[in-house]
């Protein structure tokens, strides 16, 4: 299947994308065909959609390329202006982390870009402890009525979910401590980051599809919208919608 921008834009619109919407956006650009223009062109369609007062955000993470055994004088430091986003991301990650006034918050491993005007607000003063929960961009993209789009993306790659995980009252959630370099005045400094674990479900008790069943369960009970851009088929939600609901899947395992 091959696609063109104007088609893209029409495909967003009928699934409900519209002008002023604050996007966190998932893809996979495979999944939808071969594009006029490459995977630009499909952010150009998006930006056409939600127009100039719109905002487009995407999770970036990184690639850290090294491991934890590796001498600690070598590990780079980490620079959000040149940091690759994370390459399972996919291209459109990367391709809006280098977008013209795209804004990327500080933190290393929960990092966030966006462009728009509220880019500024959500990556703002992104805390580097439990970066997925209070004060990060994942809540302010609650707070601000956001959408989640994913465009061929599996339902598993949610990343928003996190911070219902965080929100959701699960006794014992598994917590992970690590260390990285970013900058500081005179060079570098060393920060010891606490998390809760997002590699895995935050409790044993939880299922390891967690992520998956949430978002299926929430469109079986009939939340969401569900259409194709390009050949991929494609979800829009409701974050704050997605959240309230996530938070209470997640709590029923713990009565």
């Amino acid at each position: 299947m091959v696609t063109t921008r104007s088609a893209l834009l029409e495909d967003l619109v009928r699934l409900d994308v519209g002008r002023g919407d604050l996007l966190m956006v998932h893809a996979s650009i495979r999944s939808v065909g071969r594009i006029v223009g490459g995977v630009n062109v499909l952010a150009q369609a998006m930006f056409d959609a939600i127009g100039p007062e719109g905002t487009l955000s995407a999770y970036v993470d990184f690639e850290p390329f090294y491991e934890d055994d590796d001498d600690p004088a070598e590990i780079p430091v980490f620079d959000k202006r040149i940091a690759h986003a994370a390459r399972d991301h996919g291209i459109l990650h990367e391709t809006l982390r280098n977008w013209p006034g795209a804004l990327r918050s500080d933190h290393p491993d929960a990092g966030v870009v966006a462009i728009g005007p509220q880019a500024g607000w959500i990556t703002g003063e992104h805390p580097f402890q439990y970066g997925y929960g209070e004060g990060s961009p994942f809540e302010k993209i609650v707070q601000a009525q956001g959408r989640v789009l994913l465009i061929g993306a599996p339902l598993d790659t949610i990343t928003l979910l996190h911070y219902a995980e965080h929100k959701a009252n699960i006794p014992n959630k598994r917590i992970v401590r690590y260390r990285r370099r970013v900058p500081g005045e005179g060079g570098h400094r060393w920060v010891d980051f606490e998390e809760f674990d997002t590699a895995e479900p935050v409790s044993d008790a939880l299922p390891a599809n967690c992520f998956e069943r949430i978002a299926s369960d929430f469109l079986a009970c009939g939340f969401g919208r569900r259409g194709r851009v390009g050949a991929a088929e494609s979800f829009l939600f409701e974050a704050p919608e997605l959240i309230g609901f996530g938070i209470q899947w997640l709590e029923r395992f713990f009565p």
